[in-house]
């Protein structure tokens, strides 16, 4: 496994992160127990969640799976999308997440939160407020490590500014969506991150599936996929443009002799910039082909020719 540093910290990171928002839902919990053992046994530290994921389920099964290994486990965990239907189950006030913060660790049957993430911009409250509430629980010892998650550039950029002007905990790491199919972090939140020390853990690093052969043009997608169940992922993925990258994609990845998400994850851990990519699996056995991307020898070439085809 290759392990990186997670922005200024001394904190190392797997480039390869379990994400887990399947689990309780797609995946069973026996299933979804055996994923993170596997990761785990693989070398995968960083494992990423949410309070909101399944409804919190996703939470309680890790908890029970990192049970007798919580040592060896990296647990990112977010806060600040609607919980419920009262005027302050959502956001980043103090109010919601020193609520939310004892529900996740309850969940997930441990006494600190490696990287707690603040998972969406909250225009209402001040940062100051949601700054001094982490810096809080970082000196609480509940709170290891901070980060958010879905920050424009803008936005990362006044919250480290507010940070280092009232001395409070900085975010280390920013959480954005990034693959071929979607650069868009390339213009300013990877050349901020890179100049600032922060952290970038990515996710939909597959393009929510659409980067792993099994949606083509002109046909329909597959009973079950997230373009099914999902109607609002097929109108932003599936697109012509993006379609036709996936199949470029694919024979490229049969040239060189791989699968097209082995190709495409390798392809995204080698950005500079990229801390770790979040890959979520519902199988083991989809969790082992994929893990095969770390330990890829691709001609640089080969990169070259995804940035081409993705540009």
């Amino acid at each position: 496994m290759i392990y990186r540093q997670l922005g200024r910290t001394g904190l190392r990171v797997s480039a390869y992160a379990l994400g887990t928002n399947s689990f309780g839902g797609r995946a069973d919990e026996a299933t979804s127990v055996g994923i993170v053992h596997h990761a785990l046994d693989h070398g995968v530290n960083l494992i990423d969640t949410a309070n909101v994921y399944t409804a919190g389920q996703s939470e309680t099964i890790i908890g029970k799976a990192v049970r007798d290994r919580r040592h060896e486990a990296v647990i990112a965990t977010k806060a600040g999308l609607k919980t419920g239907d009262g005027p302050n189950d959502s956001g980043s006030s103090r109010h919601h997440l020193f609520r939310e913060i004892e529900g996740s660790l309850r969940r997930l049957q441990t006494d600190y939160i490696d990287l707690y993430q603040i998972h969406a911009f909250d225009p209402a409250t001040p940062l100051d407020e949601t700054l001094r509430a982490l810096d809080d629980l970082v000196s609480q010892g509940k709170v290891r490590y901070i980060g958010c998650s879905n920050y424009d550039a803008w936005q990362l950029c006044k919250a480290l500014w507010t940070s280092d002007r009232l001395n409070l905990v900085r975010y280390d790491s920013v959480q954005p969506p990034y693959s071929p199919a979607d650069r868009r972090i390339e213009r300013e939140l990877l050349p901020l991150c890179r100049d600032q020390g922060v952290g970038v853990i990515v996710y939909f690093p597959l393009a929510g599936g659409l980067l792993t052969g099994k949606y083509r043009p002109g046909a329909p997608p597959p009973p079950g996929s997230r373009a099914v169940t999902q109607p609002r992922f097929a109108d932003q993925f599936l697109t012509d443009a993006r379609l036709r990258l996936a199949s470029e994609m694919a024979g490229l990845a049969q040239e060189v002799g791989v699968s097209v998400a082995q190709l495409t994850l390798a392809w995204v851990m080698a950005q500079p910039g990229v801390t770790s990519a979040i890959v979520g699996a519902t199988r083991v056995e989809q969790q082992a082909e994929n893990l095969r991307s770390v330990d890829l020898s691709l001609d640089p070439a080969v990169f070259d020719r995804v940035a081409e085809l993705s540009a």
